[in-house]
């Protein structure tokens, strides 16, 4: 009969993912903080019920005089990696506790998933911790930084983004701090890389009649502003995209009644002002239609996201200036909208790019390659260390890879070594792919001109002709091209991204560019 009470009370002072059962008011939640503690899962050779909490965990316990464990073992099994459960009244500071699981401790690199089983381990149950708070209306939260506060950080600021601007009802604001750990620096570089991703994902996200390419300049520049002193920000009209003889990027834009912008962005941060600097380049289109081309009108509504590629380097570029990377970089944006219209560009046009060479589009669906043809081109004007270019380019990329990694086409094993060091760290992965001269030959033979827009054999290897006909505007030693448009949304792949546009892989290329600035 005792047993049999202490468990009524367990079930009552708990909630797992799939009930509430305690009730307290919307008021009490929003003035009072909850709490995200972290628990690891026992060793094989372990009994059932050995706990393995956390430092911080451990320490909130000892001071409860044993409490939340027993509750723990009593509430249920043991808590699986990303899963959790809530407890409630356990302290007077925090009326919610969310307890989560991590899975196994130091877990470490896994060379099969080419990422680090615990970073991605503690950013997963974190954002599940903070979600089941700010679903009960917890406005501010305390968060155990599991070990990497950077993860915990990571993971809670990602975990907690929804894009609601537009909505009247919108989700609780919950603001976060560490708790019961003194890294304080690797919190505060975690919310700054989360940060970093979340204006990528609020750019991608927002209806393309509110960002345009004059909008998404002006937010990019405001974002900026305070540091003005080690940015420089270029608006280029569409005149000076003419002086520049830019007949690619122009050919795309010239469809649209909103004006084409080319964003041009210089940061600053190394002490050596003539460090060749690190160039990135974005593709811009903040809507395709698909031109003449039109595509199926079924998730057209998407398409407001085919500038990812520049909201992923603009907010990365923005998070290396919050962050005062010691490093330069140079970021260009070829920002256009891709429409239909008397103007547009017609199938079997020849266009001529910057540098001269001339372009047969046979399909006005396939524009981002020629908005970027002409960046690239005038990307060399900086004599770059890298060039890295980033673009939701081709459903074909999506079709190889899906939402498991970026595609990276690149003539610089160097360079590929940098890039994939980088995603392990952050756990937003990229693949090498193929850049062989076979792809060349099929967007060299032409009818028309130097080159064709489509590979020769249309849909077979699709995102591999892109990939080869950016590589004939470089002239570069270390250039790698990253065709995001696997990754351009979420479903539910990655748990701590809600479902919605991904800002991926902008922690990737913020880890990239950090690691060009500390080790060369």
């Amino acid at each position: 009969m005792t047993m049999f009470l202490v468990r009524t009370a367990a079930r009552t002072a708990v909630r797992t993912n799939s009930c509430r059962s305690f009730c307290v008011s919307h008021t009490q939640l929003s003035d009072r903080k909850g709490l995200v503690l972290g628990v690891f899962e026992k060793k094989e050779e372990e009994d059932e019920g050995t706990l393995h909490l956390t430092e911080a965990a451990a320490g909130f316990d000892k001071s409860l005089s044993g409490k939340l464990s027993e509750l723990l073992k009593l509430s249920g099994p043991a808590l699986k990696n990303g899963k959790s459960r809530v407890f409630y009244g356990l302290h007077k500071d925090f009326p919610c506790v969310a307890v989560v699981g991590l899975g196994k401790n130091n877990a470490g690199v896994c060379r099969t998933e080419n990422w680090d089983t615990s970073k991605e381990n503690i950013r997963q149950a974190v954002s599940a911790g903070c979600r089941l708070l700010q679903d009960l209306e917890v406005s501010h939260v305390e968060v155990d930084s599991c070990g990497d506060a950077q993860s915990a950080a990571e993971g809670a600021v990602l975990g907690l983004f929804h894009y609601d601007q537009l909505k009247s009802k919108k989700k609780t604001k919950v603001t976060t701090q560490l708790h019961g750990s003194a890294d304080v620096v690797g919190w505060e570089k975690g919310i700054v890389y989360a940060e970093g991703q979340n204006l990528a994902r609020l750019l991608m996200e927002a209806p393309a009649n509110h960002i345009t390419p004059t909008a998404f300049a002006k937010t990019i520049e405001e974002k900026l502003a305070p540091h003005a002193d080690r940015v420089t920000i270029h608006k280029r009209p569409q005149a000076w995209i003419e002086e520049q003889q830019m007949g690619a990027f122009l050919s795309v834009s010239k469809g649209s009644e909103e004006p084409p912008v080319f964003l041009e962005l210089h940061y600053n941060g190394s002490p050596d002002s003539k460090q060749p600097p690190l160039l990135l380049v974005g593709k811009g289109i903040t809507f395709d239609s698909g031109g003449i081309s039109l595509k199926p009108s079924a998730s057209m509504d998407a398409m407001r996201a085919d500038m990812g590629g520049a909201a992923t380097v603009c907010a990365s570029i923005v998070t290396a200036a919050s962050l005062k990377l010691p490093v330069n970089i140079v970021g260009l944006a070829p920002l256009c909208e891709n429409m239909p219209s008397g103007k547009a560009t017609k199938p079997g046009d020849v266009v001529k790019a910057k540098n001269g060479k001339t372009i047969q589009v046979d399909n006005t669906d396939a524009e981002g390659r020629l908005i970027l043809a002409d960046a690239l081109c005038y990307g060399h004007v900086f004599n770059p260390r890298a060039i890295v270019n980033v673009a939701t380019l081709t459903g074909a990329m999506d079709v190889a890879l899906g939402s498991a990694a970026a595609g990276v086409f690149t003539n610089s094993d160097w360079l590929w070594e940098q890039l994939h060091r980088a995603s392990v760290v952050t756990g937003d992965r990229v693949w090498r792919m193929p850049l062989f001269q076979h792809y060349t030959k099929q967007v060299t033979d032409s009818q028309l001109a130097d080159l064709n827009n489509i590979g020769k054999y249309s849909r077979s290897g699709g995102a591999c002709t892109a990939a080869a006909f950016l590589r004939e505007f470089v002239k570069a030693p270390h250039w790698a091209h990253l065709d995001i448009a696997g990754v351009m949304s979420n479903k539910d792949e990655v748990p701590y991204l809600r479902k919605g546009m991904s800002g991926r892989p902008t922690r990737t290329l913020v880890e990239f560019a950090a690691g060009l600035a500390h080790n060369g």
